[in-house]
């Protein structure tokens, strides 16, 4: 299990700063407000560019890193397998004899 508070993110990842593209001209460009968060233990990665300031960035990052622990650390329940009721069986077998019947019926008699 991987604590997923802030101050284990923290301690246990490294960040990066990264230039981001996109729309936003010159200063988008220039600036390093892209974040780039990388979890040692697991090696997940999140990036976040989508805000202009970095420190929103930072905040968008942390955040969605917290998701995807917590995704990666939900134990699976595992499906018990069911077979159908008998009476779902019995109208499935209905159903199909008169579907059967119904298509019989669409051909051309034949003379006996």
């Amino acid at each position: 299990m991987y604590p997923t508070d802030r101050e284990s993110l923290e301690r246990d990842s490294d960040l990066e700063f990264i230039k981001a593209s996109g729309p936003g001209g010159q200063h988008r460009n220039k600036v390093e407000t892209g974040v780039r968060l990388v979890h040692r233990p697991t090696g997940i990665t999140v990036t976040a560019t989508e805000r202009r300031s970095q420190h929103a960035n930072r905040e968008a990052a942390f955040e969605r890193m917290q998701a995807r622990l917590e995704e990666f650390q939900r134990v699976e329940i595992p499906r018990k397998p069911t077979r159908p009721a008998a009476a779902s069986r019995e109208r499935r077998v209905n159903e199909k004899r008169i579907s059967g019947l119904r298509k019989k019926l669409r051909s051309t008699p034949t003379e006996e």
